[in-house]
């Protein structure tokens, strides 16, 4: 996209090593005009499927550098996580500390008003410290989700409590149970149920979570909110709070599937999420409609106005988890009610207003293979149109609608492509997918990445809004943004204020702005929820390129993406030497792998190979035919 014309109305991919034209292509022109510039073009060589390192080049312009392969996403679920862990309340391992111990006390409770309950734990919603049950629940199943595709990709770093260490259950699960954990604690018995913690008071500046000193009158408690199915607000403002069945649906949800999936490692616990996914389905059909979040100060609250997509849902797992066929008739009872996601359907929301992004209820009947399916592929299917009939002219093909958390929305229609495309064999959605996809990772105005730290050494949000850059310099890694917002959307807003001159000026006169800065809290601030959903995308993608590699096995990579094992399944050792200033053991060395007609494979630093004193040792390696690699020049630390 430039001010400019486009200089030529094609393009050559090149061989980033020989410099040699492997592929010439012609470019899409388009009108820029809608995002503030002249013209835009888009350059397509998906038929390239050749690994490697690779540039474009149009004209005089050159692009850096890209690699082609099936691994590029290896890592990107897991990567995720880091943020999952920074916003845990209670202990935080990122901190080494804890934060809201003293959670909280009962507000609108008939009986139980002022009383103290244990609550800590969950997550922080984003860069404040509020806490829904409505966004929690939905990244528990979304988690759990991931797992259940995906788990093959998933790895074991950190332990229960998000420290380093291994403990036998993957990493995702661990962060899932955190969330399940802090669920129980919200839902202590039969229809007594809660629904947040914390409400718009929180809002007065960054600290760091266990430095909050925010007082809601009664010293360090937090105001945890009951849910009563009726309008609720402390103050003068009120949300429209209808019912309880959108919270309890989501309960429920999250409770079945966490049945079924801890079966394998807590039994127990297993047991216990049955018994809770019962209680939640029940009560959520008791008083049907909507619970939206609570508001004291401002009329901010999440407008939630749909519930018929989690008794789907909720429905969809009881059947899942019991066999009882009667709950898949109740499923496809609510799920009829809203064959499209609303938000798809009038290409806008308020904000939060029809939640999850995602019908993931309509994606699970329509994998499921029984008599329903076809019908809600079907509705899977029309939603998806609705988004690519729109806007045909534009560039960048991203048909969501930009309000606030448009890159949440990107998210769930990844999401929905996926796994309609799944479900139906269907592939003609492929090309929004992938302008989706692209988009999150570079492919817009901006040319940056919508998730902080990702990829190493690529261009990602440096200033996002978080306390942990304000206050001590360093990004959330992993949290997916906020995303661009419509300019009259950012215009309209109050008390947002730029804090350092725009990188990014020139693509900010169209009609969608984005900022990297911490002072935009509208379209630079990460999300809890938002960043959970993308586990289901990022895990599908990595998985399908382990199977395109055929190396689904054969290697064990660490978090950094190291190779530490090979072949986990064989017993089969593999020997590996290092030297940097010494080397008096290489003869008796070379002399035990000689007679056990064994192999190694010695890495060795440049002060190694560069002392003449090795010289004969070098040699040695080479003509006995083992592997000599590089190391580090200088110190053997360094590799």
């Amino acid at each position: 996209i430039s001010n400019e014309h486009v200089p030529a109305n094609s393009f050559t991919l090149h061989n980033a090593i020989t410099d040699k034209a492997v592929f010439k292509g012609k470019a899409e022109i388009y009108s820029g005009k809608d995002w503030g510039l002249r013209s835009a073009a888009r350059l397509d060589f998906s038929d390239i499927e050749s690994p490697g390192g690779y540039y474009i080049r149009v004209g005089s312009i050159k692009s850096d550098p890209f690699r082609i392969a099936a691994d590029v996403y290896k890592g990107t679920a897991d990567y995720l996580l880091r943020y999952m862990r920074q916003q845990r309340c209670g202990y935080n391992p990122y901190y080494a500390d804890s934060c809201h111990t003293h959670d909280g006390y009962i507000v609108d409770h008939p009986e139980k008003t002022g009383e103290i309950i244990d609550v800590t734990g969950g997550w922080h919603d984003a860069s404040d410290y509020l806490q829904y049950v409505t966004t929690s629940a939905n990244a528990v199943y979304q988690m759990l989700f991931a797992w259940k595709r995906n788990p093959e990709v998933f790895t074991d770093y950190y332990d229960a409590s998000g420290n380093r260490g291994s403990n036998g259950i993957p990493d995702i699960l661990d962060e899932a149970k955190w969330g399940i954990d802090w669920l129980i604690k919200m839902n202590p018995d039969s229809g007594e149920m809660y629904n947040q913690i914390a409400d718009d008071r929180d809002h007065r500046g960054f600290r760091i979570p266990a430095e909050d000193k925010v007082s809601y009158g009664n010293g360090l408690y937090r105001p945890v909110y009951f849910v009563t199915g009726k309008s609720q607000g402390l103050a003068s403002y009120k949300n429209r709070t209808t019912g309880v069945s959108s919270t309890a649906g989501k309960y429920a949800s999250a409770f079945a599937l966490g049945s079924e999936i801890f079966r394998e490692f807590d039994p127990a616990l297993a047991d216990k999420l049955a018994v809770r996914a019962m209680d939640a389905w029940q009560f959520a059909l008791t008083d049907v409609g909507v619970t939206q979040t609570a508001c004291t100060v401002s009329p901010y609250f999440y407008e939630e106005d749909n519930y018929v997509d989690d008794l789907e849902l909720a429905g969809w797992e009881m059947f899942s988890l019991t066999g009882d066929s009667s709950y898949l008739v109740q499923a496809d009872y609510w799920g009829t009610l809203e064959p499209v996601s609303p938000w798809i359907e009038k290409d806008t929301a308020r904000h939060y207003q029809f939640y999850p992004f995602v019908n993931l209820g309509h994606a699970c009947i329509g994998l499921s293979e029984t008599a329903y399916s076809d019908k809600y592929i079907a509705f899977m299917r029309k939603g998806l149109r609705l988004m690519e009939d729109r806007r045909k002219d534009d560039p960048f093909r991203v048909k969501v609608p930009f309000i606030w958390c448009s890159n949440n929305y990107v998210t769930a229609a990844l999401t929905q492509i996926m796994l309609y495309t799944e479900a139906s064999g269907d592939q003609s959605f492929r090309k929004s997918e992938a302008a989706l996809r692209d988009w999150l990772f570079g492919c817009n105005p901006w040319g940056t990445t919508m998730i902080c730290g990702l990829p190493a050494g690529g261009d990602y949000p440096l200033y996002p809004h978080a306390a942990l850059t304000a206050l001590r310099g360093k990004i959330p890694e992993g949290g997916l943004i906020d995303g661009p917002v419509f300019s009259g959307i950012y215009n309209g807003l109050i008390g947002v204020t730029l804090l350092r001159p725009d990188p990014y000026a020139v693509f900010q006169n169209g009609k969608v702005v984005y900022h990297d800065d911490i002072g935009d809290y509208s379209t630079n601030e990460p999300t809890m929820d938002g960043t959970a959903d993308l586990t289901i995308y990022l895990s599908a993608l990595e998985n399908e390129g382990v199977k395109q590699s055929g190396n689904e096995s054969d290697v064990v990579i660490d978090e950094q993406g190291a190779i530490i094992r090979k072949n986990p399944g064989n017993k089969e050792i593999f020997l590996l030497f290092s030297a940097d200033e010494y080397g008096e053991g290489f003869v008796h060395i070379l002399n035990v792998l000689s007679r056990h007609k064994a192999g190694g494979s010695f890495f060795l630093t440049g002060n190694f190979l560069r002392n003449r004193k090795f010289s004969s040792v070098v040699k040695r390696i080479i003509s006995d035919g083992h592997f000599l690699g590089p190391h580090s020049d200088r110190h053997l630390l360094y590799a």
